[in-house]
């Protein structure tokens, strides 16, 4: 059993601490308490990632073309930037 990482002697230990802290009576409370928090963080995560989503899916913007070569090269030329020695 793999749960956040934890294995099952580090889970079995964590209880029996919070039993000897607590005590065995307000244990469920915390469980409760725990399963709460846990159903709201991942409401939130879910809710967080659909948002993100939405927002990229619905961006105006598209895949810029650079890198890609000009479709034609007719006109165009490199005499301002090199020095020819044409007599």
């Amino acid at each position: 059993m793999n749960f956040f990482g934890l294995g099952t002697f580090e889970i079995v230990t964590i209880l029996i601490v919070a039993t000897l802290v607590f005590g065995p009576n307000r244990i469920p409370e915390f469980a409760k308490k725990a399963g709460e928090f846990m159903r709201s963080f991942q409401k939130i995560t879910s809710d967080m990632t659909k948002e993100f989503t939405k927002a990229i899916d619905s961006s105006p913007t598209k895949p810029s073309d650079t890198g890609k070569p000009p479709d034609s090269f007719s006109g165009i030329t490199l005499d301002k930037y090199f020095k020819t020695n044409d007599k």
